[in-house]
């Protein structure tokens, strides 16, 4: 198949995938398929997510944000590896970086509220007392998003071959991770490293992310003729992307592709932005070795075996936040 460039990324209707006919679901699964092998990226209507609880999530890290650093710190939990509560600014750098990221972002989990003994490998959430709203309307964005990328995985499961069912139990209190982000204002962009960047360009870790509407531009995606393409989260929509282990175990047919949040232009360095993904991983003991299906002579396989927790303390490790 020819690969596509493309000035926008595709938009689909997942009421399509979870309420129409067999036609309309088998056209779907191709469309979605199609976008992941060649983009890595798609914008999903019709998802579990309502506006209204977007927002009421966005105005709670709002004020978290607004907070002093000095206060926000009591939230930054020493041994976590920054997996639960807060992570301060410059704390994180993309793989092959030493700069950090002009961020700062805190982590919300999974919370296990069955015998499962997986509830064993996850710390506590942590929950600022300054913001008693932050628990509620978070872990119900948390559910929410985890409802959707459910059905997401059981059409991408469906067009690699695979029993819809496939990614269920492997993702059932997986260890996700939900994450508002605070790209914070520079005052004076001349007190920051020439290199630093709000997100210097990466892949993501885990097998989707979902990503709700930013509050501004900045969001871009690497194109395979090397085009950097301004990507936007529509308020009704959620972009969800290809992460690197659904690339690892797809052997690349599914892209992980590589994206980046640019600084806005130096006169508005001083305003805020806002950016809340969730990225969905699996439970720590699934297989990440590539599918046979996607193994063949002309595509060889590219990584060695290792499992999804190994794969994840590996790449924390890579990008800081574990020593």
């Amino acid at each position: 198949m020819a690969e596509l460039l493309f000035n926008t990324i595709p938009s689909l209707d997942l009421a399509d995938f979870t309420n129409g006919d067999m036609e309309k679901k088998c056209e779907f699964v191709q469309a979605l398929g199609e976008a992941y092998n060649s983009i890595g990226f798609v914008a999903i209507r019709n998802h579990f997510l309502t506006d209204e609880l977007s927002a009421r999530l966005y105005d709670a890290i709002k004020k978290f944000y607004a907070l002093p650093d000095s206060v926000k710190q009591k939230y930054e939990i020493p041994g976590l590896a920054g997996q639960r509560g807060y992570i301060g600014k410059g704390k994180e750098h993309a793989k092959g970086c030493n700069t950090g990221d002009l961020k700062e972002f805190y982590h919300v989990g999974q919370e296990v509220l069955d015998d499962d003994p997986i509830k064993n490998e996850y710390p506590d959430n942590v929950w600022p007392e300054e913001v008693p709203e932050f628990k509620e309307i978070a872990l119900d964005v948390y559910r929410r998003l985890e409802k959707t990328g459910v059905q997401m995985l059981k059409a991408i499961a469906l067009y690699l071959g695979l029993p819809e069912n496939y990614f269920d139990e492997k993702v059932k209190h997986g260890n996700s991770i939900l994450r508002p982000i605070h790209y914070f204002p520079i005052e004076n962009p001349d007190t920051v490293p020439a290199d630093a960047v709000r997100a210097a360009e990466h892949g993501d870790i885990n097998l989707i992310t979902l990503l709700m509407g930013a509050s501004a531009d900045g969001l871009q995606v690497l194109r395979r003729d090397g085009k950097w393409i301004p990507i936007t989260a529509l308020p009704a929509q959620l972009v969800v992307n290809v992460g690197d282990m659904l690339e690892r175990l797809t052997n690349k047919k599914l892209k992980s592709t590589i994206h980046r949040v640019v600084n806005p232009p130096r006169h508005l360095m001083n305003s805020p932005r806002y950016s809340i993904p969730f990225f969905m991983h699996p439970r720590s003991e699934m297989n990440l070795a590539a599918l046979s299906s996607c193994i063949d002579a002309a595509h060889p396989k590219l990584w060695h075996d290792i499992t999804a927790g190994d794969f994840l303390n590996q790449r924390l490790k890579e990008i800081g936040l574990k020593k």
